[in-house]
């Protein structure tokens, strides 16, 4: 059987030294009794998943509807649609390949009314779903999709359009449960306490799960075995130091406080790269606050060795890295003995030999320029080993975000953007908001032509 595990033996380099790994044990005591209050509270349902034999349900439920469509257009934004996006392109790869005629699951994560109309022109509604995901029920981007979707099903399907959608929301809250108990249209809930970036393994990311048939209980059961052994009421500092999400939040804290600002996110798994947009939103969202947090940035190799790497190993001193392998990838085709003389060494050899050594080189190549490197080596690209890889970063982020003693549940700043926004479209109680673009916009412009 594979093992996951995290290799720090390049973690304390450049201006970090081993002496650092226990600069932030002082305070493992106090954290871990905040843990376990705030776990046993229900306030970090990530980690325990309370609601897992409610979800379970709901999945079960609703699966053989979700089969019978074709095609799910996901409207959602945010941590809302990144970790989804994350799942298909890791464990339904096929819908990206040649020739495909399966399930096609198309997320509508931007205001793009351009390629909006032109999915609604092709899509058939007959064979589609519609999921809507807002826990607020209120994102303006969401349910401005949601009022021109909802036109579209009731055109094309007339009564029925109302069996082609469903609404994940919060419980009891909001506009779009407003809609379903009005209209009586299928729902699944959004947690109390669980933010959209910390919600894919909520309906959130299963229900799409469901519908492309990836093994979405492998995913919460890899989760619920990380976090399992800081849920027990005898959670101590012990059981808090011997996790790996706090050596990761206790590196992470001495990266920031030495002026390694920017925390690289680098996958060698290639169907895995988009978990690196997923991380990004996390770690930002969760940290960036009273001018703390670092920087993340994902790259995903080996694609970015030839492009952005030049500036990990060439230009500042001011990157830390955690580096995503796994060492039983797909080996691919053989290469042919009759390769040209200047190639003979890949006779006879598999493709994805080409991968790992092109993962070990770079990394050797990070190390060799004093770059803080924590390797994050799963077993297998399995959904189980994804669960774990989702809890230990969500769990990992919260515990930076005590230790910086900011709260990494909430995105205060967000929010100043989403009341401009509904200031400039007109929407009412925003007089505040309302005079500050006055101001910007009346200022006398400084424009030059290219």
């Amino acid at each position: 059987m594979t093992t996951n595990t995290l290799d720090w033996t390049g973690a304390w380099n450049g201006r970090l030294t081993q002496k650092d790994a226990q600069r932030h044990t002082d305070r493992c005591e106090k954290l871990s009794t905040h843990l376990f209050e705030e776990i046993d509270g229900n306030r970090l349902p990530f980690i325990n998943l309370p609601y897992r034999e409610e979800l379970e349900k709901g999945l079960l439920e609703h699966s053989p509807w979700l089969q019978s469509f074709d095609h799910m257009l996901l409207l959602g934004i945010g941590g809302s649609a990144l970790g989804t996006r994350a799942l298909q392109r890791a464990f339904f790869p096929e819908q990206d390949m040649p020739n495909h005629t399966g399930k096609r699951l198309w997320i509508s994560d931007n205001v793009d009314a351009g390629t909006f109309e032109e999915w609604l022109t092709r899509l058939p509604a007959e064979k589609t779903v519609v999921v809507v995901i807002s826990k607020s029920g209120g994102t303006i981007e969401t349910i401005a999709q949601y009022f021109v979707v909802r036109e579209w099903l009731k055109t094309h399907l007339g009564d029925a359009w109302t069996d082609h959608i469903m609404l994940i929301t919060d419980a009891h809250n909001g506009y779009l449960r407003d809609e379903v108990n009005r209209l009586g249209v299928r729902s699944m809930p959004v947690p109390d306490n669980l933010g959209g970036r910390y919600s894919v393994l909520s309906a959130v990311g299963l229900v799409p799960a469901a519908f492309m048939g990836i093994d979405w209980k492998g995913l919460l059961d890899g989760a619920m075995s990380v976090g399992e052994s800081l849920c027990k009421r005898g959670c101590s500092e012990r059981s808090l130091l011997a996790h790996p999400s706090w050596k990761i939040a206790s590196w992470a804290k001495t990266l920031m406080e030495e002026d390694y600002n920017i925390l690289l996110f680098f996958t060698y798994i290639p169907t895995w790269a988009s978990f690196g947009d997923w991380f990004a939103q996390l770690w930002a969202e969760s940290l960036g606050k009273d001018g703390k947090g670092s920087t993340p940035l994902p790259a995903k190799g080996v694609t970015d060795q030839h492009s952005t790497q030049q500036l990990y190993l060439g230009g500042p001193r001011d990157k830390g890295c955690l580096y995503l392998t796994c060492p039983t990838q797909p080996e691919g085709m053989t290469f042919a003995d009759d390769l040209p003389e200047k190639w003979s060494y890949l006779r006879g050899e598999k493709f994805g030999t080409l991968l790992q050594a092109e993962t070990l080189g770079s990394r050797m190549a990070l190390g060799q320029t004093h770059t803080p490197l924590v390797e994050i080596r799963v077993g297998e690209a399995t959904e189980v080993e994804a669960g774990r890889l989702i809890a230990l970063l969500e769990i990992a982020t919260v515990l930076t975000g005590w230790l910086l003693e900011i709260n990494p549940l909430n995105q205060p700043h967000v929010e100043l953007g989403k009341r401009l926004a509904n200031a400039r479209l007109g929407a009412s109680g925003y007089d505040e908001e309302s005079k500050e673009l006055d101001n910007f916009l009346g200022r006398e412009p400084d424009i030059q032509e290219f």
